[in-house]
């Protein structure tokens, strides 16, 4: 048993996307049309944050993805 399962050399942890700076694999970007970010701004200046309010108007979107996008948008400025 010269190769063992669990290795205490620590290299699982080099692949961490937390340690590399990567996002994780199941959190795949979201992308929003034109259309909707329109309605997003548009709707933001009107409610605020309230993003399940925004969501609302958007089929298929929850809060959640909306308040990313809002974030990630406006963090970059």
């Amino acid at each position: 048993m010269a190769h063992s399962r669990h290795s205490s050399s620590g290299d699982n942890f080099a692949h961490s996307p937390e340690i590399n700076g990567e996002a994780p694999k199941n959190e795949v970007e979201v992308q929003f049309s034109e259309d909707e970010k329109t309605l997003i701004i548009r709707m933001y200046n009107l409610v605020g944050e309230r993003w399940s309010l925004i969501a609302g108007r958007i089929p298929g979107r929850t809060a959640e993805q909306i308040e990313k996008y809002w974030k990630s948008r406006n963090s970059q400025q």
